[in-house]
């Protein structure tokens, strides 16, 4: 999803973009807790819609009760795993609870990809499905890599149209979530390499830039989803004799542009959002 103003210039186009990366939930959302631990939220009403046969079956109990004065659901753990705060058994239960809403056919795309799950601390206390982290509005973290040529041109990619998010946008050279098996370095090597066929290690000047944050309303779960993102970002210089190539099949070309040519770009809206507000991180923006 990005944001688009016929006419308007990259300063005009960076204020609009800044407001819809922070917008309040469609509708109140409630505290979605795990062993008494606050992991994520839920809209209202939003956790009756799903049978809970499939947690029963496994021991796990949702129930409504309270947090902070206000209502809260929590997701209790069997009591062994709960009094040792058991990572295992959170991740079962949250997992559990993916695949019940997938059957309910309210979970975004499904990608059998386990992100992390953290408390209000940023402990991880868990994994889960990365198609539930919306709906349950855990937060998540990714990562983008700035590419530029010598002369100071940006590559930037064209996401492949079946890519289940913003199909067919520009986007940087690279951009990727964080799984629950790697770190950000790691994330770094691995989605440069799938993205754009350039090993790291290869790249000249590569710098952590800064970071984006997003909260803002999703889509997902129709349209009952929360995003709660972190995205850091690197900058590095591909050299002349380079070019990315794709590996994984998510991008469909490769582009080489002057810096002005991708504002203007950015402006028109062709690009994601969270790419737009990278790039203006770039920009010194």
């Amino acid at each position: 999803m990005t944001a688009s103003y016929p006419g308007a210039s990259f300063d005009q186009w960076l204020a609009g973009a800044r407001q819809l990366a922070h917008q309040p939930a469609r509708q109140p959302r409630q505290p979605l807790r795990v062993a008494g631990q606050v992991v994520g939220s839920v809209a209202e009403g939003f956790l009756s819609k799903i049978s809970l046969q499939r947690l029963l079956d496994k021991r796990y109990q949702l129930s409504m009760g309270e947090h902070g004065g206000a209502p809260a659901w929590s997701l209790h753990l069997p009591p062994q795993a709960a009094s040792g705060a058991n990572v295992n058994a959170t991740t079962d239960g949250l997992n559990t609870l993916a695949e019940a809403l997938r059957d309910a056919n309210l979970c975004g795309p499904w990608r059998n990809e386990q992100l992390a799950v953290t408390n209000p601390s940023g402990e991880v206390v868990g994994t889960v499905e990365r198609g539930a982290v919306r709906v349950l509005g855990i937060t998540t973290c990714a990562v983008h890599l700035v590419g530029l040529a010598s002369d100071g041109r940006m590559w930037v990619q064209k996401r492949s149209l079946n890519k289940p998010n913003d199909p067919g946008l520009w986007d940087t050279l690279m951009g990727g979530m964080i799984s629950a098996a790697d770190s950000l370095p790691q994330t770094l090597v691995r989605e440069t390499w799938e993205e754009a066929g350039l090993r790291v290690h290869t790249l000249a000047g590569v710098a952590h830039g800064g970071h984006v944050l997003f909260s803002r309303p999703s889509s997902e779960g129709g349209g009952a989803g929360y995003m709660v993102e972190r995205i850091d970002w690197f900058r590095a210089v591909v050299p002349e004799d380079m070019a990315p190539n794709n590996q994984d099949g998510e991008v469909d070309e490769f582009a080489l542009l002057p810096l002005e040519e991708v504002r203007a770009q950015v402006a028109q809206g062709r690009f994601t959002l969270e790419a737009g507000l990278v790039i203006a991180g770039f920009l010194g923006l």
